[in-house]
């Protein structure tokens, strides 16, 4: 049997491997899977994937499955725990900004109807997709991502930089990202 050829950057974790295989470049309609990964690649800021794939399950225990309106609710005291668990990133702007962003995602879901219909719009509602030959061809944001950067700076989100925004855009599914050789770029261009 012939090895996959796969994106450089899945490597040989089985973990890392799964999420490329299986997760990453799918788009993603569920608003609380939406707001997972807005949380993660937050938190994922100045840190590897790796560390955030780790300790995945740790948030979801840590936020309630991502569920908006329950993380909207933590209070102060709930933020002490959570920088308190050893199954997240205990940095309390990260932390912060989660529960900052459960609020606004609230407001976004009360204008738009859902997370789902404002975030899709930076790329028309269907990924873009790309054709890079190589990881290094990749940009680290493109154009639809500093947009979507300053729309959601502008609602009151925290930790969506450019960069971070672009990642999201990846992990989504809004851009097929995946290199040409590997075996799931035609999977998801088709």
């Amino acid at each position: 049997m012939t090895e996959l050829s796969r994106c450089a950057w899945a490597g040989t974790d089985p973990l890392m491997r799964a999420y490329h295989d299986e997760e990453w470049g799918v788009p993603v309609h569920d608003d609380c899977l939406l707001f997972e990964f807005l949380v993660l690649e937050g938190a994922q800021a100045g840190l590897s994937w790796s560390t955030i794939l780790n300790k995945r399950e740790g948030y979801r225990a840590a936020f309630a499955g991502f569920g908006p309106a329950t993380v909207a609710a933590f209070d102060a005291d709930r933020v002490e725990q959570l920088l308190q668990d050893p199954g997240i990133v205990r940095n309390r702007l990260k932390v912060n900004s989660a529960v900052t962003n459960a609020r606004a995602v609230l407001a976004v879901q009360e204008e738009f109807g859902s997370l789902d219909a404002y975030l899709w719009q930076f790329v028309g509602g269907k990924p873009l997709q790309n054709s890079w030959q190589a990881l290094t061809d990749i940009p680290a944001q493109t154009p639809e991502s500093v947009m979507m950067n300053k729309a959601l700076l502008k609602r009151g989100f925290k930790f969506v930089g450019p960069t971070v925004c672009y990642a999201f855009m990846q992990a989504v599914g809004m851009v097929n990202d995946h290199v040409t050789e590997c075996f799931r770029y035609g999977e998801l261009a088709g």
